[in-house]
């Protein structure tokens, strides 16, 4: 497989050849930047952990060129800032037993313009070569820019594949702003109170963004448990944690459905439920 960008970076932590790696792929997650998928898929790393019929294959779109950096990474250049963050994201997948490791390589500023092919035409070899069954991305109502925008690359390398190829599955997960606001009938429920250690582990790998004061790794654990206390207000916790996503099958299944015409009413249901609940209240 030959991906656009001359430092692309294809790992196999089990030294697999890379087409045999892809395709034993059942779950895949497609994430902007290091350490994103184990945020946000890490329902998907989990699922698959140990298991031989089951294995996760992650891909990371940006470079990590605009990471910010204090203490021991303040005077790195962004050439050396991808250098780690690159490493960072291998070292996370090797701890947890991907199939591969993709990352792509793109500044932010490619990922942004809808005009630059390159990265729909990477994204969509990727999917044909793995075909995964379950495929986690970036949900539409984010709010971080860049991830939004890669959602929308994802969405359309999933349209270049035949729609017996596309997975059967997939989840636009939470990271930049939660899912807690989706009406319940329109939640994803994704259990998380598994492998605490292990999923512990995948959050700390990323030193170089939690050493400089963003606690990323605890606010994870953090919203997890959150909304497995909050999700019921009169039954005690089944699970020990959950993560939200949106169920984004249908843009797969129609490809004239725009993100925009698939999002906007999902606010509106929430707009709803609160309008209803305060004229019950009176």
């Amino acid at each position: 497989m030959k991906l656009h960008r001359p430092n692309a970076d294809l790992y196999i932590p089990d030294n697999t050849a890379p087409e045999a790696a892809l395709k034993r792929t059942t779950h895949m997650g497609i994430g902007a930047h290091q350490d994103d998928l184990e945020f946000f898929a890490a329902h998907g790393i989990l699922e698959c952990y140990g298991h031989q019929d089951r294995w996760f294959t992650g891909v990371t779109v940006t470079d990590g060129a605009g990471s910010s950096r204090t203490g021991i990474y303040e005077k790195l250049t962004d050439a050396e800032m991808v250098d780690v963050r690159r490493g960072e994201q291998r070292k996370a997948a090797f701890i947890g037993d991907y199939a591969a490791m993709a990352q792509l390589d793109y500044p932010s500023s490619i990922i942004k313009n809808a005009a630059e092919t390159g990265p729909v035409n990477d994204l969509a070899a990727l999917l044909e070569a793995a075909q995964p069954q379950v495929l986690y991305l970036h949900n539409p109502a984010d709010k971080h820019p860049t991830h939004v925008a890669v959602l929308a690359r994802c969405i359309a390398a999933v349209r270049k594949l035949h729609k017996e190829k596309r997975p059967q599955k997939i989840y636009g997960c939470e990271i930049w702003r939660d899912l807690d606001w989706l009406p319940d009938s329109q939640k994803v429920i994704l259990p998380m109170g598994g492998r605490t250690n292990l999923q512990a582990a995948l959050n700390g790998v990323f030193d170089s963004q939690i050493t400089g004061g963003k606690r990323y790794d605890l606010a994870v654990m953090g919203r997890r448990l959150a909304h497995a206390t909050f999700f019921e207000s009169h039954a005690s916790d089944k699970q020990a944690g959950l993560t939200y996503a949106i169920d984004l099958s249908p843009l797969a299944a129609d490809d004239t459905l725009s993100l925009e015409a698939f999002t906007l009413p999902l606010i509106e249901a929430f707009a709803n439920e609160v309008r209803q609940t305060l004229q019950a209240a009176g």
